[in-house]
């Protein structure tokens, strides 16, 4: 299943792909027009075939299918991409991770030169190598062969595991924080969302409470200084360091998910439907994003190292504004002026580098645009497309990729076609379930796949 193939794809069409190109850096080779390019029916290719979208160009590979499981009893299971938060690249490119049915994480090898993948050492025939951590994992930005966590067995310890020993080792036992009121191991204690800083000296979780949107506490734990901790539902921070007290607004809520900043000052921190806060883990200063009534703030976003990017669907779906973290009402229109057409009726979904690709430069981002009603039709520029935008404020380019062939059905709110970012921007997984082509799962719900796309 996993023997490198060749580039057989590669060579179809290279003419008219040059043709297409545009020239803008970092990715040369990509559609930078605003020109309509409809979609062509295609049927998913194998596993570790590598290909050319037909219609806009880029070179992708699949990654699973209904074979890809450890457990040959449960075939058939889903594979997805959590959310843009989590980081599921090593810094080097050569492993990466998705999610699989009942909350398993997968890795696999990849070879960047070929686009394939492979098996990594322990991995089970025809499937990825299972991270014994709890979903929702992140690699380390320093270390290719390392991984953050909460334990399987323990949610609220956070850990690491090294891909080289296939070892687990704790790293700190949150119970130990002295948090108010006390987190205490049990069965109604749980934690998610593992993110690290850009040098992984701080590693944050949300924690406490039986599920997602019922936990109190967001736990950052400095590797130098210790664990320090806010308590969402009574405004209290405290700690072995930063000052100590009620944060400055008197907004009471639980976590639906949290996401520290690549320079580890910030958490960004979202509540179901009404928005999102930003918590200075060096004060007590917190601020609120409403989706109604803030500056802007709906729509999916993504944090950088020091700001906050989203698109809210203000004229153009395409219309993204950059903010510092520090004031989220500083917003940067990051197209102006818009061109027109306007065009709309696409949700977007996004992924962006903790930290920068060249020197002080911001990083493109990138993400996926889908239909919120489940039409498999695209009809007119960027629908259903993988694209990425110029976010340095040097210019205003959008580079066009491939189709992602990915049917939002609203009743199964993962079949969204989620991406995740290689850290030097070049690679970029997502989820698909490629025009409902790649059947159910064991429950009888619609199928999702992981694809690559060649970001170049």
């Amino acid at each position: 299943m996993f023997s490198r193939l060749a580039f057989s794809a590669l060579t179809i069409s290279v003419l008219s792909s040059c043709l297409l190109a545009q020239g803008v850096q970092p990715y040369p080779d990509a559609i930078t027009n605003r020109q309509f390019y409809g979609k062509t029916a295609m049927a998913p290719l194998p596993v570790n075939t590598v290909f050319q979208d037909p219609d806009l160009g880029a070179t992708m590979v699949r990654v699973t299918d209904g074979n890809t499981n450890q457990n040959p009893n449960q075939l058939n299971g889903w594979f997805r991409n959590p959310p843009g938060d989590a980081n599921e690249w090593s810094a080097d490119n050569s492993k990466f991770y998705v999610e699989g049915y009942d909350t398993t994480n997968l890795a696999f090898a990849f070879y960047p030169t070929t686009m394939t993948i492979g098996p990594l050492p322990g991995a089970a025939p025809g499937g990825g190598l299972n991270i014994p951590l709890r979903e929702g994992p992140t690699f380390s930005f320093v270390d290719s062969d390392l991984m953050y966590g909460t334990v399987l067995k323990s949610p609220l310890t956070i850990a690491t595991y090294r891909f080289s020993t296939n070892q687990v080792t704790p790293l700190f036992d949150t119970t130990t924080c002295n948090t108010v009121p006390a987190l205490v191991a049990g069965p109604k204690q749980s934690s998610n969302d593992t993110t690290t800083s850009n040098d992984d000296r701080r590693i944050v979780i949300s924690a406490g409470g039986s599920s997602f949107g019922k936990r109190p506490f967001v736990i950052v734990y400095d590797q130098k200084r210790g664990c320090r901790w806010y308590n969402t539902q009574t405004g209290q921070v405290g700690g072995s360091w930063g000052p100590k007290g009620q944060v400055s607004l008197p907004d009471r809520f639980s976590v639906n998910h949290s996401k520290i900043s690549g320079n580890g000052q910030y958490v960004r921190i979202s509540v179901d439907r009404i928005g999102f806060y930003v918590w200075d883990v060096t004060s007590l200063n917190l601020q609120y994003c409403n989706i109604k009534t803030g500056p802007k703030c709906s729509g999916y976003g993504a944090v950088g190292y020091d700001t906050f990017l989203n698109a809210p669907g203000s004229h153009d779906e395409l219309n993204t504004f950059l903010r510092p973290l520090d004031d989220l009402t500083d917003l940067t229109q990051l197209i102006n002026p818009l061109p027109k057409p306007y065009y709309n009726g696409m949700q977007k979904s996004w992924a962006w580098s903790n930290g920068a690709f060249d020197g002080d430069s911001l990083p493109p981002a990138c993400g996926t645009l889908f239909s919120p009603s489940g039409d498999e039709d695209v009809k007119q520029p960027y629908d259903g497309e993988v694209f990425c935008i110029e976010t340095d404020g040097v210019g205003q380019t959008i580079w066009r990729f491939a189709h992602n062939r990915a049917v939002w059905n609203p009743a199964y709110y993962w079949s969204q076609p989620y991406g995740n970012i290689s850290l030097d921007g070049h690679f970029f997984s997502f989820t698909s379930s490629w025009d409902n082509q790649v059947g159910v799962d064991p429950d009888g719900d619609p199928r999702t796949d992981i694809w690559i796309v060649h970001l170049q």
